[in-house]
């Protein structure tokens, strides 16, 4: 009777997942029109980026909105960061276009990018605040995008959607590629119910006055997670609407992590920002949703012996297929390297590392982020 309702209930509960992603979707199609220009504010948090942040410059110069206030706050970066930055300031500033570079003397944590974050919404004078990362790729119409989708004056937040480059065909990066694209299906789908359960603060939009109404982003509880943080509060101290954006103009792309070990520390700090969120119904919801997956997934080796918990790992693999086939319908492009096979592999790959960090975080392994214990 168990594993019966467990495989209906959790079945069932993807069932309306698929449905809520459906909605978002039309969403989208009805909200994304034209609309006044306003100024736009872009806040990207630094710490020695120079390895890796040429891409993101080199997008940035080809963005075709007017009204931008680029802002850099530069976390006590001890490489060429701060040079490269300034380089490209030279480039973009033009007429309204401006960039300002705030350097940190010192951040007192405990979670320094949220710290940062702070300091740049102070600086923010638009109407609109975007938020990036260094390690992004942006496309040439992502700001009109974004400002299209939040021209309902009820949306007070716009998670859009984040993809993972595959720099090279091995099993590590298109693992962390499916992996981060499953993670934007919920996130999308559960926003389409109705319940925002996190986002990506590499890719979002935030409405100046929904920050000034809840005291800034240093009223932001602190969390491993600031992104979704952000949006729970929000959520929690407003009647803004939360909504994801679907699309590929405004589709941002990521470096993947060039590690197991560093893929592993990732996820797990995603993971305990789920868990342990300071927002009750997130808690609650990814709790359920990560408990039944690693269920299913320990249950394999009983199955094997007793077939009555069968319906347990089944549930979870007929789940992942539409979560699989939900993946390709939003992602465009960015998952075309990917074969059937390879689909395949990461269908039962997927819900089995999910269970991993989900072990791991029950059992408090440390968190790190860029070294330092979060």
């Amino acid at each position: 009777l168990f594993t019966s309702l467990f495989f209906i209930i959790f079945v069932g509960l993807h069932v309306f997942l698929m449905i809520g992603l459906f909605l978002e979707y039309r969403r989208n199609q009805i909200s994304a029109t034209d609309e006044a220009l306003i100024t736009v504010s872009i806040i990207i948090p630094v710490h020695n980026e120079a390895g890796r942040i040429k891409p993101l410059l080199e997008s940035l110069l080809t963005i075709d909105y007017p009204l931008v206030q680029l802002i850099f706050v530069d976390d006590r970066s001890t490489d060429e960061t701060v040079q490269l930055i300034t380089d490209f300031k030279k480039q973009f500033d033009s007429g309204n276009r401006t960039c300002q570079i705030i350097q940190l003397s010192e951040n007192p944590g405990p979670n320094y990018k949220q710290f940062a974050l702070t300091r740049g919404c102070e600086a923010a004078k638009g109407d609109l605040v975007l938020l990036t990362d260094a390690d992004c790729e942006l496309p040439r119409s992502w700001i009109y995008g974004m400002v299209k989708r939040m021209t309902r004056s009820n949306t007070g937040v716009l998670i859009g959607p984040v993809f993972k480059k595959i720099p090279h065909n091995s099993l590590l990066y298109k693992t962390q590629a499916f992996d981060h694209a499953i993670r934007y299906m919920y996130l999308a789908a559960s926003i389409g119910l109705g319940s925002a359960e996190g986002g990506f603060g590499n890719n979002m939009a935030v409405r100046k006055s929904a920050l000034d109404e809840i005291g800034g982003y240093g009223a932001v509880p602190i969390s491993v997670t600031e992104d979704a943080s952000l949006i729970s509060f929000i959520q929690k101290k407003t009647s803004f609407k939360i909504r994801a954006g679907l699309g590929s103009d405004i589709q941002v792309m990521t470096e993947t992590e060039q590690g197991w070990r560093l893929f592993i520390i990732q996820a797990v700090r995603w993971t305990k920002g789920g868990i342990f969120s300071p927002d009750w119904k997130t808690r609650l919801s990814f709790t359920i949703l990560m408990g039944m997956i690693s269920l299913g997934i320990l249950a394999i080796p009983l199955a094997l012996l007793q077939p009555q918990f069968l319906p347990l790992p089944l549930a979870v693999f007929l789940a992942m297929l539409m979560n699989t086939l939900a993946v390709l319908s939003i992602a465009g492009n960015a998952l075309q390297s990917l074969t059937p096979i390879d689909l395949i592999i990461q269908l039962f790959l997927t819900p089995v590392f999910n269970t991993l960090f989900t072990l791991l975080t029950i059992f408090r392994i440390p968190v790190y982020w860029k070294g330092k214990k979060v």
